[in-house]
């Protein structure tokens, strides 16, 4: 019946629509289970450009968006602060989270392009890989941000951030 497989395909659409929604809050955290950014751009009107005198080498580069200067890696994907993470230790995030927040993997000693005042350096993420750290502090990417600049994790559960140049999250 026709309408039987529309009806099984809009409640699995909605099925995963609702798992996703879940998974999102529970990596906001216990305290606020909202998932809605608070702060979702579309990448016509966000597409960071990183400054031209960036170095071609840098990992990490400062970017133009709407939320001010942000810190973007080399490919131009955003770059995300957890506020449930502690300076200087290994990621909280694990399982579900870094499925939606994936940490940014680093390589060797990561390099600042012009404009990049945030300490940088690596740490070790729970799956067992080498990821960046801004000024002690794991980064991680938004699965939701579709193309480079988009800034859709930004405020997700109150505890996701963009970094500023500086290092330190810009909130709100």
């Amino acid at each position: 019946m026709p309408f039987d497989t529309t009806f099984r395909r809009r409640s699995a659409l909605g099925a995963a629509s609702l798992s996703v929604a879940m998974v999102l809050a529970a990596c906001a955290g216990a305290d606020d289970d909202s998932a809605e950014p608070a702060a979702s751009t579309a990448a016509s009107e966000a597409a960071a450009a990183p400054s031209e005198a960036a170095a071609a080498d840098a990992a990490v580069l400062v970017a133009d968006s709407d939320l001010g200067e942000i810190l973007t890696y080399a490919d131009g994907n955003v770059i995300y602060f957890f506020a449930n993470d502690t300076e200087g230790e290994p990621s909280t995030c694990e399982g579900d989270c870094f499925a939606n927040w994936p940490p940014v993997p680093a390589e060797g000693t990561p390099t600042a392009g012009e404009g990049v005042d945030a300490e940088l350096g690596t740490t070790q993420a729970t799956d067992g890989t080498t990821m960046l750290t801004v000024n002690g502090y794991p980064a991680y990417y938004f699965a939701g941000d579709e193309a480079a600049g988009d800034t859709n994790g930004q405020g997700v559960g109150e505890v996701w951030w963009v970094f500023g140049p500086d290092g330190e999250p810009i909130e709100g």
